[in-house]
């Protein structure tokens, strides 16, 4: 099965805690803080792999959580880090996230590696917190939140020219023809229900890839037969190969034929239509074909598009088509991005309320919440009073007492922080 979109969930691990440990040993009358911190979290990575051409792994299991890194240790001894989580993509997947809508990786090269989801930093141990004036802390710090998003893989096959035309005018012909692909054949519409891909080779050094994409028909862009599923496979090529049946057998006018194909081009995507074509004047080896050739050519010489008369069934034509169309892309040179992609991204913009902390008053209730808050929270022992007074000099620091104050809040109410209880005294 050809699997072209996924959507996936995907979670860098979490960062490992700061350990609370203290030296112990027979030599060390002094002792001290000894906590390790803990270690970074795993990365969610995708990778692409050329042996992949579709995104049928990512079918079945929606879910991709890379490992938590490990809590510190005594002994200043840190957690090991969490191992990456890597994930084998397809050359040609795009990758959005689903939130903001944003493109945030086009990834077309093998080996090419994107992070889609940062690990969260691991937690310092109580050595760090160690000072002139608190020289035991009995507190460390929690290890962050891995970074968690939706993502849509989508992908846009990486052909140099893509096949188009009207269903069973001989496209999966042409390609078994023109290369070694086998795609199934049969006369009836709708034999191609996936993407084919093929190789031209023209000498031992020079080839290009060539895509059957399945038949188009009027409405194709708004999803009427299979043209709304695969039409974004032939935005990655460079040439478009626009195959007419020049018989008109199956009651349809070439000509007119050519026209719907385009228009239905140009009304997915403005720049379909702006893309080079050859026009291919297809089952020549029929005589209404040859009765209607010299009418197609009319109409090609005013559009200025060069036209090739082939019959794909006796081979007839091939050799010219073939170095037609090398020449083509040779003139057309490399392809542009087909999508704007977000260049030196900062991750942490997709999470705009990582290190946002919201101070509001609901009813009679103060509430204080955000990622930093719980982390402090999580990283407190209210038990101490040096790790007590950390958490209120933060809290200070952060400007939430403040906060509260503009609110009306009194001495003796209660603020909820991060889901937990607290009595309020200036």
């Amino acid at each position: 099965m050809f699997v072209d979109v996924a959507k996936i969930f995907v979670k860098g691990g979490n960062g490992g805690h700061g350990a609370v440990a203290f030296r112990r040993e027979k030599y060390e009358p002094s002792g001290g803080p000894a906590g390790g911190d803990g270690g970074d979290g795993g990365n969610v990575i995708l990778e692409v792999d050329e042996g992949i051409r579709t995104l049928m792994d990512f079918r079945y299991r929606r879910h991709y959580r890379a490992e938590n890194g490990e809590n510190g240790k005594s002994k200043k001894q840190y957690g090991k880090k969490g191992k990456d989580l890597i994930l084998k993509v397809p050359p040609g997947t795009i990758v959005k996230d689903i939130e903001t809508g944003v493109v945030i990786a086009d990834l077309t090269k093998n080996g090419e590696r994107f992070i889609v989801a940062r690990g969260g930093r691991g937690g310092r141990g109580n050595a760090k917190f160690a000072t002139s004036t608190r020289q035991a802390p009995r507190f460390a710090e929690a290890g962050e939140k891995g970074e968690e998003r939706w993502i849509t893989l989508e992908l846009k096959l990486l052909a140099d020219v893509g096949l188009v035309g009207f269903p069973n005018v001989g496209k999966s012909t042409l390609l078994s023809t023109l290369t070694d692909a086998r795609p199934k054949i049969a006369n009836y519409h709708f034999t191609t229900l996936t993407p084919n891909l093929g190789v031209v080779r023209i000498s031992d050094d020079n080839s290009f890839v060539i895509a059957d994409i399945p038949g188009l028909i009027e409405g194709a862009h708004a999803g009427v037969g299979l043209g709304h599923e695969f039409l974004r496979h032939v935005e990655r090529t460079r040439l478009l190969v626009h195959l007419i049946d020049a018989s008109g057998l199956e009651g349809r006018d070439p000509i007119d034929d050519f026209y719907k194909i385009n228009e239905e081009l140009k009304k997915y995507s403005p720049k379909l239509a702006d893309k080079p074509q050859i026009v291919v004047a297809n089952k020549m080896d029929l005589p209404q074909a040859r009765e209607n050739f010299s009418r197609i050519k009319e109409e090609m010489d005013k559009l200025r598009l060069e036209l090739i008369p082939i019959s794909a069934a006796t081979s007839k034509g091939l050799d010219e088509l073939k170095y037609a169309i090398w020449n083509k892309l040779k003139e057309i040179g490399d392809p542009e991005p087909i999508v704007e992609v977000v260049e030196d991204i900062n991750f942490y913009e997709f999470n705009k309320n990582k290190n946002k902390v919201i101070v509001k008053k609901e009813g009679d209730k103060y509430i204080v919440e955000g990622d930093p808050i719980e982390k402090l929270i999580n990283s407190t022992n209210f038990d101490d009073l040096d790790s007590l007074r950390h958490f209120q000099k933060v809290m200070r620091k952060r400007g939430i007492v403040d906060e509260l104050k503009k609110l009306g809040i009194k001495d003796g109410e209660i603020v909820s922080i991060c889901g937990y209880e607290f009595e309020f005294f200036d």
